[in-house]
């Protein structure tokens, strides 16, 4: 009796400390999510303005396959589940400023966005 006793004592204690864990596994993903997508703006706006539109309308890097500064692609399991992507919404009267939109997403749910307004 005193097993069952302590037993339903101990789940009751450790239970918070389970979903704690959930809680931050998510902030280290949102964390690392806006962090990929901030790289990904960073790269975009230190592309020439006319190169935006030609190298990155349309632009992903399928799950798995998110890439480095340098353009490898991340071995650490971290990043495995990640995917990335940006668009841009072009204004004809405004033809010298562009808005850039980098999205990151963990397994297929997007969890982070970004958008900027890039001028000439």
């Amino acid at each position: 009796m005193a097993t069952v006793v302590l037993g339903i004592a101990a789940a009751g204690v450790l239970l918070p400390f389970t979903s704690g864990a959930t809680v931050r596994a998510e902030g280290m993903r949102r964390t690392l999510a806006a962090k990929l997508a901030s790289d990904l703006m960073e790269q975009i706006i230190g592309s020439p303005f006319d190169n935006i539109v030609a190298n990155y309308d349309g632009y992903a890097e399928p799950q798995g396959q998110v890439k480095d500064a340098s353009g490898a692609v991340f071995t650490d399991l971290n990043y495995a589940n990640f995917s990335r992507g940006a668009s841009y919404e072009y204004d004809a009267s405004q033809p010298f400023f562009i808005i850039v939109t980098v999205w990151v997403k963990y397994n297929g749910n997007e969890i982070v966005s970004l958008s900027r307004l890039i001028s000439k």
